[in-house]
Parts: structure tokens; sequence; C-alpha cells
């Protein structure tokens, strides 16, 4: 039986920034997609949270991934079933499971972000 943690985990892709010249001299910023991965992903509703959206601070949200992905602080990605797109603002080394343990898995703190 698989912890319910990996029963709430959908399909998500790492989006990765480039610049690619516009050929007038300037630059245009396009994303590509990168790694697949699984996530569950739950909207932080504390009051506190709430209180912050209210203020117009961005979605805040909790990502639950395996430790073996590869999320790090301000990496971009996008939730494949609603193409939802999230901006990482923690580090996952500060939130994972003990090596010791049979549960693998490490979290980050994401907020909804749009494409520039």
């Amino acid at each position: 039986m698989s912890p319910l943690y990996e029963k709430m985990m959908t399909d998500c892709v790492l989006l990765e920034k480039r610049r690619i010249s516009d050929g007038l001299g300037g630059w245009t910023t396009v994303w590509t997609e990168g790694e697949s991965f699984k996530a569950a992903i739950l909207k932080d509703s504390t009051l506190d949270a709430r209180i912050a959206e209210k203020e117009g601070i961005a979605e805040v949200y909790t990502i639950t991934v395996p430790k073996e992905t590869p999320l790090s602080f301000m990496d971009v990605f996008r939730r494949i079933s609603d193409g939802m797109t999230f901006r990482v603002k923690s580090n996952m080394t500060d939130n994972s499971s003990p090596s010791f343990t049979q549960i693998n898995f490490g979290q980050v703190t994401a907020e909804r972000w749009e494409l520039e």
C-alpha cells in the first residue's frame, strides 16, 4: 500500500528559461520543458496565507516530491493537468525525510507564478 502523499501526486514538468536573440539586436525569453516528475501540490490555507492573498501576495503551495526530484530555490515548473505554473521559494534540504527512514520525500514551498 502506497502512502497517501503518493496517491495525491500528479504529473509535472520543470521549465527552463532561455534567452534567445530576436534578430533585431535584442533578446526574447522562451521557456522550454525539462525533466518530468510527480508532485503532491497543496494550497496553503492557513489564516496567514489567506490574509497575504487578500493583500495581493501570491498564492502559496506546499509541494511534496520524492527526494531524488531536483527541485531547487527559484525553479519553475508546470502541473500538466491544468497548466498551472509554480516557482519554488524554499530549499528541499530544509524539509526532507531523514535518510534512515523508509519515507522518501522532501517538501518545498512554492508560489503560483505567471511566466514572463
